[in-house]
């Protein structure tokens, strides 16, 4: 996996560009990493439902809990499956929009200044290894290519929108990550 410094889409990955996005404030450093959590239904894996639901294609008639996002526009830059595959929705350069209302010390909306990168799952279920793998190897990727992301400005959702969100959640290893973030520092 090797990224493109002239369109912000990383080579090797699978790309599935998504419509919800739009562009970043001129002359802004990106220089934020926010980690997420997502399954579609709730609870289950694998379902396909998540790229659909980041391109506004989401089928609401196919689970009950989708009438209830039906209207969200909703993106990040990554999705990490349970397997470890790694697909992309949104150039790097480009705002996604998985941050909502949120602030960062003293600075809000995240998403101007953020990668958003997803992992399939929930916040009491354990992460995959394969996970944790593919989010080392693509955070040492995000953190050469944008030098201001640092491990102290690596943070979950919950982090930046505590009111309001519990992602990764307890289930994230945070120690693992970083412990394994610094194996891999460029």
């Amino acid at each position: 996996m090797t990224s493109d410094p002239f369109d912000g889409w990383l080579e090797g990955i699978r790309h599935i560009p998504s419509s919800h996005f739009n562009q970043r404030p001129q002359g802004i450093a990106i220089d934020l990493l926010v980690i997420h959590n997502i399954s579609l239904p709730p609870g289950q894996f694998a379902t396909g439902h998540i790229a659909a639901f980041f391109q506004g294609q989401l089928d609401v008639s196919a689970h009950s809990y989708f009438e209830t996002i039906a209207d969200l526009r909703v993106s990040a830059h990554f999705l990490i499956e349970r397997d470890g595959a790694i697909t992309q929705f949104v150039s790097l350069y480009d705002r996604a929009w998985h941050a909502g209302a949120s602030n960062f010390n003293g600075v809000g909306n995240c998403n101007d200044f953020s990668i958003g990168i997803e992992l399939e799952g929930c916040d009491d279920v354990p992460y995959a290894d394969s996970q944790y793998d593919a989010l080392l190897t693509l955070t040492k990727i995000l953190m050469t290519q944008f030098p201001g992301i640092t491990p102290e400005r690596i943070v979950g959702h919950e982090q930046i929108a505590p009111l309001r969100k519990t992602d990764p959640g307890p289930a994230f290893d945070w120690a693992h990550y970083l412990n394994g973030l610094r194996e891999v520092r460029p």
